[in-house]
């Protein structure tokens, strides 16, 4: 019913009834829906305010209605599902933790009648919920909303399906979202099958492994014959492999403070069942050779790719792996010859800078925030912003500072540190040319062709669930 309830504090109710939660029968509930807000108060002959709980409407991911097989209760329930920001008691960290709130409606004899009206209230809860979503130019999927989830097995320390089975499933389940369980066997795999799939069978394409899977994704996507509608599919990110950059990515752009590890996997399963979707630029690469690979993440030459690939013998330490093989090649640190050209964000089309020939420590292009789940190498990146965030560190830097460099960029302060050797640049297209005959470049984290390069930004080509 519309009318104002004594337990929301003077809030405008929308809707308002009394019901026993569904695991305590002898309680009774002041439950109200404001445009904004899902209040329960416990009825006693002296309300308290330590007996009334509040939870926003945009912490929720779903709400149902249903009967339960014992025939002869004839109540319905409705269950809502939110997943708001608290602190645990051993950390000050703020991370989304799950809570339900479940009630039995028995107030007529007629079961289905009690149905009805918890159906009511599920359908308003999951109405202002969506209604209280932030889309600037976002937009919400549809619903109801499929999904195809690729995992793989192998990734990190090789715990993707089981946290995907733990963390992901039941969200997914409460949130109503349908999803096929794609588990990828090979190197590739996922490549081939968006390349040849029915893309209309499902409503976003998701991602649960390093962020080589999603490089995969994206250029099989480009590969069809349709690829300008195929890469409109929204896509999904959920952190299963060691590096997980673009996951802590999408995390930082909600706005929510740091998180890692199964805290970050439940923030990405949020912002997915929430199914906000952005705009992403993707970055075409272009070798000598004729080949054109894209890119969601990152280009790079030098000590971030040489520790990028030399890791991987730590993978088993998850993403641990990267500061082993940062001190193993800081012990051993090389030096790169090459040429760098680069046109920045703001200015004329043809204004191209030209870094002088030198020796350089390290080439690094970004277009999101993170380099890895605990390294925010460019905090004033976004999603579509257009910009290539191009760093590249001189020959004559310490050791000492190398690291404390890596060191600030944990915290995304590191362009702030006084470092003559680090030079950045907000640009849209860079030309490499590397010189010295031995090197690696890789594209997302994946080894490409060695030798000279352009690179240029597609604003807004993808499309990505996010915060």
């Amino acid at each position: 019913m519309d009318r104002r309830s004594p337990y929301a504090d003077s809030k405008e109710v929308t809707l308002y009834g009394e019901f026993t939660p569904s695991n305590n029968l002898k309680v009774r509930c002041a439950v109200s829906l404001t445009e904004r807000e899902f209040i329960v108060q416990r009825l006693t002959s002296a309300p308290a305010r330590s007996s009334k709980v509040v939870l926003s409407l945009r912490d929720c991911v779903g709400c149902r209605a249903y009967r339960k097989e014992d025939k002869a209760d004839p109540a319905g329930y409705f269950a809502a599902y939110f997943y708001p920001l608290k602190r645990r008691r051993v950390s000050s960290r703020l991370s989304r933790q799950r809570v339900e709130q479940c009630f039995r409606l028995s107030a007529l004899q007629d079961p289905h009648a009690n149905l009805e009206e918890a159906e009511k209230w599920a359908r308003a809860v999951r109405e202002r919920s969506a209604r209280q979503q932030q889309h600037g130019d976002g937009v919400l999927l549809s619903r109801p909303c499929r999904m195809l989830l690729l995992v793989n097995p192998q990734s990190g320390k090789g715990q993707a399906l089981t946290l995907f089975n733990s963390q992901v499933k039941q969200m997914l389940n409460e949130a109503g979202v349908t999803h096929t369980l794609f588990i990828t066997e090979r190197q590739n795999h996922a490549r081939e099958l968006v390349k040849g799939a029915d893309l209309s069978q499902w409503d976003a394409l998701v991602i649960m492994s390093g962020d080589g899977l999603l490089y995969e994704v994206i250029n099989g996507l480009l590969e069809r014959s349709d690829w300008e509608e195929a890469i409109r599919t929204p896509l999904g990110i959920l952190p299963g492999g060691s590096g997980n950059a673009l996951a802590a990515s999408v995390h930082y752009y909600s706005r929510a403070s740091a998180v890692f590890g199964e805290d970050l996997l439940v923030s990405c399963g949020f912002l997915l069942c929430r199914g906000l979707v952005f705009p992403m630029d993707l970055v075409s690469v272009r070798f000598p050779s004729g080949q054109r690979l894209f890119s969601f993440l990152s280009l790079a030459w030098g000590f971030v790719a040489d520790v990028d690939v030399e890791s991987e013998k730590y993978r088993h330490f998850g993403a641990a792996r990267f500061t082993i093989g940062t001190l193993v090649r800081l012990a051993c640190l090389h030096v790169y010859r090459g040429k760098l050209e680069y046109l920045p964000a703001a200015g004329p089309p043809d204004d191209w800078v030209v870094v002088q020939e030198q020796d350089f420590v390290l080439m690094l292009a970004m277009y999101q925030s993170h380099l890895a789940e605990d390294l925010l190498a460019a905090p004033d990146s976004s999603l579509s912003d257009a910009v290539i965030h191009l760093f590249y560190v001189t020959a004559g830097i310490s050791r000492a500072a190398l690291l404390r460099l890596f060191r600030a960029m944990e915290k995304g302060t590191h362009l702030a540190a006084p470092c003559q050797h680090l030079v950045h640049a907000r640009v849209r297209a860079l030309r490499l040319e590397p010189l010295s005959p031995k090197g690696i470049i890789t594209v997302d984290g994946e080894v490409v062709e060695y030798g000279p390069l352009q690179a240029e930004v597609h604003p807004g080509l993808a499309r990505m669930i996010s915060g």
